[in-house]
């Protein structure tokens, strides 16, 4: 796409479309001309400045031309041009997870609908895509699900994701750690080894934060740590119903809550061969999402909620 194209949806990366930015550079808002209409679009414009982000420019571009996935931020086009980068997505007008999550019309049942998409795209990059290898997102948080108007949730942002080189003989990778602290899998944080279990880890940060209603970072503030020691305490003190989300607790059956807690609480295990796999997660979440609105319905019927 060519950055004429660009500057004109974004008039001209203007600051009245800025909605966001981080250590890749400015994310804008544009409209794009479609035939006799007008698309809505996203664009991320790499920061040159500093002489930083080729790698995730282009590690990004990669992937999101050769893993597509209905669960997977849309690719619209990039740009290359005139020491300028920008990767231009579809846009997602319900924006990120994160501005929900004690938002009390997101009901459980879309909660769990979400968790469930989220659960798809990850299985579907941890799985590779037929001779492809793995990718490993590295930065699995409520920032970076983004909604759409029916709810359907799209993983995005792949700056810090690795095409995994992982053979049969294998399954590490010795990277330097980062992405998002209060997310990190601590093994990976403390030994470099990344493996697709540290994804594993961050998703059930993310799990818990749609069931408490906080996010961890909200609860840093309040309890003095993240939302991983947060829970564990809680688990051990068995008072698994005190994270529920207060808006939440008449709506969950509790056989549904059950079954999303105890894989929730698997996903955050210290060691990560006791970690669920993509394809246990989402088994499980889909139980829990039967659980609820079958139960619901009796459960309504006789009374009782």
């Amino acid at each position: 796409m060519s950055l004429e194209v660009i500057k004109r949806a974004t008039q001209n990366f203007n600051n009245n479309n800025y909605i966001g930015g981080g250590g890749f550079g400015n994310v804008y808002k544009g409209n794009l001309q479609e035939g006799y209409g007008f698309k809505t679009i996203v664009a991320k414009r790499l920061d040159t400045k500093h002489g930083q982000g080729e790698q995730q420019f282009l590690g990004e571009l990669q992937i999101l031309l050769d893993y597509k996935h209905e669960n997977i931020i849309g690719l619209v086009g990039y740009c290359d041009e005139k020491d300028e980068k920008v990767i231009v997505y579809e846009y997602a007008p319900k924006r990120s997870l994160d501005r929900y999550l004690n938002d009390a019309s997101l009901t459980w049942v879309k909660r769990l609908n979400i968790c469930i998409d989220v659960a798809k795209a990850l299985d579907f990059l941890h799985g590779g895509v037929g001779d492809q290898p793995k990718v490993i997102h590295r930065d699995i948080k409520t920032a970076n699900i983004l909604l759409y108007d029916d709810w359907k949730a799209k993983l995005a942002d792949f700056g810090l994701a690795l095409i995994s080189p992982l053979i049969q003989e294998t399954d590490y990778v010795i990277d330097h750690a980062c992405g998002t602290i209060g997310y990190l899998d601590p093994l990976y944080r403390k030994s470099g080894f990344l493996t697709i279990e540290s994804d594993i880890y961050s998703f059930g940060v993310v799990l818990f934060e749609i069931l408490c209603g906080r996010s961890t970072f909200a609860i840093h503030k309040h309890e003095g740590h993240y939302l991983p020691d947060f829970i564990k305490k809680i688990f051990e003190e068995r008072k698994h119903d005190e994270v529920v989300f207060e808006q939440l607790r008449e709506q969950i059956v509790p056989k549904s809550l059950t079954t999303f807690q105890e894989i929730a609480y698997q996903c955050l295990h210290h060691e990560r061969e006791k970690r669920p796999t993509t394809d246990d997660i989402l088994r499980e979440l889909k139980k829990a999402l039967e659980f609820q609105v079958s139960n619901y319905h009796s459960l309504m019927k006789a009374g009782i909620l």
